[in-house]
């Protein structure tokens, strides 16, 4: 998190509170790598280890962290995960291989577990090779700290040019059993699916089979992280793993009844984070929901939604309170997605814009103006054509953003 950045107005009053979870310890140390008087190591440790699910980003130009992962995956119980900040071990090539290779072989050996076991991420600046020395010479200490109690700690170390801590937990029902879900994110600029330059960890004590964890994982992914976006730019780095720590027997069926409550509160979860990411976007100010229906499928919804999420123009007229409503409907027509514009309805909060292709005779250009310049725009497009449907999020575009991307790497 850095020092030298204001708190985004749109953040919550209070970061939540996680509480202990059955099979999960964490820890975080300082390395001084990059950062000075704050922690940028994290470890969670899983004493009886657990079930891993992971998405990753398409970009073709992944970290060694992702590539390290994506090998492993499916192999076999997580013991740990270990994640950095600072440095993103990205377009490395084989030195940053190789450090990650250097980094499972020693702390394999100080938790007594199997390098297949070990599960790691990184953020932070491209292309400077992540030196494994530092990371390694701090293992003592974070495996000392130990802790069921260190979620706050653990969410705060894994922060590049975040504003805020990024935590939600959540309780579900399974057979009538108190189920925990605790989870905590980063992200604050390069953010688009899939998905973007952000890390978030899930963790629950559900009894859930791999298979069944990664269903569930992707489905809520596509929903919340996959939905949202700042600035168009997808990351090299962008990770979401989910661990399981429940006890067998495992649930196998991901349509079993037992698991309603749970799904919807994970699903909960991870948009409540993803929204988290929008509203510390970097140099944000206004949290924007678009809304399209009427495209000719989901798919295309959601590119019509994105196309307007990702302009320039809509973003910067909502950071200056305009409702120049026209670059909406410019979005929607670049979109490439089928529209009817003379079927087309636009509303902006809860006021109707356009209707059947025009401008509606009652439209009020101040009380667009009004919505826009609160913290909470809506925007709400039916383009005319069938039943699909897709919602996302994004951020306004300000001076802010322009000023922390100028001099990220000074």
């Amino acid at each position: 998190m850095s020092d030298s950045l204001k708190k985004s107005p749109l953040a919550p009053s209070k970061a939540a509170h996680l509480p202990p979870l059955v099979g999960v310890t964490l820890a975080a140390v300082e390395t001084g790598m990059k950062y000075q008087d704050r922690d940028d190591l994290m470890l969670v440790y899983f004493p009886d280890g657990a079930e891993i699910a992971g998405v990753f980003t398409r970009s073709k130009c992944f970290s060694a962290p992702i590539g390290w992962c994506r090998d492993i995956m499916g192999g076999g119980q997580a013991k740990a995960l270990l994640v950095n900040a600072g440095n993103a071990n990205a377009f490395t090539g084989t030195a940053g291989d190789k450090a990650v290779a250097e980094i499972a072989g020693s702390l394999s050996k100080a938790l007594g577990c199997k390098k297949e076991e070990l599960y790691f991420a990184s953020t932070g600046v491209i292309g400077e090779i992540l030196p494994s020395k530092p990371i390694i010479a701090h293992f003592e200490a974070l495996i000392g700290d130990l802790s069921v109690h260190n979620w706050q700690k653990a969410a705060a170390a894994i922060l590049t040019t975040d504003t805020f801590v990024k935590t939600a937990t959540r309780t579900a029902l399974i057979n009538g059993q108190k189920i925990q879900i605790n989870g905590f994110a980063k992200g604050s600029g390069m953010i688009a699916p899939d998905m973007a330059t952000l890390l978030g960890f899930i963790f629950t004590d559900a009894p859930l089979s791999q298979n069944l964890l990664q269903d569930i994982l992707s489905h809520s992914t596509e929903l919340s992280f996959n939905s949202i976006t700042v600035d168009s730019d997808m990351s090299t780095s962008d990770t979401i793993l989910a661990f399981c720590t429940g006890a067998e027997p495992k649930i196998q069926d991901i349509n079993d009844p037992a698991l309603d409550d749970f799904k919807e509160k994970f699903k909960e979860l991870m948009l409540d984070l993803a929204h988290q990411i929008v509203k510390d976007g970097e140099g944000a100010t206004k949290f924007i929901e678009i809304t399209v229906t009427g495209a000719r499928d989901n798919r295309a919804a959601k590119n019509i939604a994105m196309s307007i999420g990702n302009s320039p123009l809509v973003k910067t007229a909502a950071a200056g309170g305009d409702a120049n409503w026209g670059r909406i409907i410019m979005a929607v027509g670049k979109a490439g997605e089928e529209a009817d514009r003379d079927a087309l309805k636009l509303v902006l909060g809860d006021q109707i814009v356009t209707n059947n292709g025009l401008v509606v005779s009652e439209y009020s250009e101040e009380k667009s103006a009004q919505h826009f310049a609160g913290k909470n725009i809506k925007i709400s497009v039916d383009v005319g054509i069938d039943q699909g449907s897709a919602r996302v999020w994004t951020c306004d575009l300000t001076h802010g953003y322009i000023s922390i991307n100028a001099d990220y790497r000074s």
